[in-house]
């Protein structure tokens, strides 16, 4: 077994079209551990970890997201690893201040 972390990078039209729900949803099917959230800049970025051919298939689907989003690219940066860090795939909230 060949266990992958993967850190993504997308951009387009990815936010406010459940993409982030949609990719928790993929990866929960593909059961990889990681988590997904959306940037202040307009990027959706997603860490995700499990079984390297497991992975590739989040990644693969990365670039099609919900309907509605409009993926223009996907830059992923690949890491082996030894074991999992995560049990489960979250969404992150980011939580405004002032």
């Amino acid at each position: 077994m060949s266990l992958i972390r993967i850190n993504a990078l997308v951009s387009g039209f990815v936010q406010g079209v459940f993409f982030r729900a949609s990719t928790r949803e993929r990866a929960a099917e593909l059961r990889l551990g990681g988590w997904v959230r959306n940037l202040s800049d307009g990027h959706v970025e997603v860490l995700a970890e499990g079984e390297q051919g497991d992975v590739e298939q989040l990644v693969r689907w990365l670039w099609e997201g919900p309907p509605g989003a409009e993926v223009e690219n996907v830059e992923v940066k690949q890491t082996s690893i030894d074991t999992l860090e995560f049990k489960d795939f979250h969404i992150h909230y980011q939580h405004s201040t002032g």
